[in-house]
């Protein structure tokens, strides 16, 4: 679906992205774990084409991006943090996004997680006024609203209720099984443990593992995500 060839990105004298390649497939959920400053946020932006990389390639369906944006409109994102204009209201949101993505019909849309998280009865109020939970659902009923065929989402169960975050994992599982391609970068291991069909490791802008979770324990001798990414980042800083 996405994948990313010899991927370079420096900020100064900061290697962010030092030759990342890892491919990203359909019907695969996949988790993309590592330190802060690892190099994640710059995966993703560069995915979502507002970094540019100094070297290397990003391809979508096999073919090049070199600079094309068309493929966004492919893509469903949900930022850790949404920053959404505080006057407009989910409703007004949503159709505004629909207007930019060429005028997007009502029957094409996925409201699937404006219902099973019950946000009709705040979807006309301006988005100032939410929660920051309430604010956090619209952020997931928007990455799911167009039926991307890649979904990119940043820690989303940040500021959920515990049936909030069930019903946004269960969505994300039934998005697999439907073929999408989906990215999930996350704090929290035992979230992954639930969702992540592969798992990528990023340390210093590099990828030290990649593979599914069972192979990650058996090379780690670990029983659970969580340790086996500390026994990874322990092993690598007294190498």
């Amino acid at each position: 679906m996405i994948e990313l060839r010899g991927l370079t990105k420096h900020f100064g004298a900061t290697a962010a992205l030092d030759g990342v390649s890892v491919s990203f497939p359909r019907g695969r959920v996949t988790g993309v774990v590592g330190p802060n400053a690892a190099g994640k946020t710059t995966l993703i932006k560069t995915m979502l084409g507002l970094v540019r990389p100094d070297a290397g390639d990003v391809l979508f369906d096999g073919e090049r991006v070199n600079g094309d944006a068309s493929y966004r409109s492919r893509i469903g994102y949900m930022p850790q943090i949404a920053r959404y204009p505080d006057n407009l209201t989910a409703a007004e949101l949503m159709a505004f996004l629909a207007e930019l993505r060429g005028g997007i019909g009502h029957a094409a849309l996925d409201e699937d997680l404006i219902d099973s998280l019950r946000l009709r009865d705040s979807i006309d109020k301006p988005l100032g006024e939410l929660s920051g939970g309430t604010r956090q659902k619209v952020n997931a009923a928007v990455a799911f609203l167009f039926r991307p065929e890649l979904l990119i989402l940043d820690e989303p169960t940040a500021g959920l209720d515990p049936l909030s975050s069930s019903l946004l994992k269960d969505k994300i599982l039934a998005e697999r099984e439907l073929g999408r391609t989906v990215i999930v970068t996350s704090h929290v291991m035992s979230e992954l443990e639930e969702l992540a069909d592969t798992i990528v490791f990023l340390l210093e802008g590099t990828v030290r593992f990649t593979g599914s979770l069972e192979q990650l324990k058996q090379e780690t001798r670990q029983t659970t995500l969580e340790r086996a990414i500390a026994h990874m980042m322990i092993r690598e800083a007294a190498a």
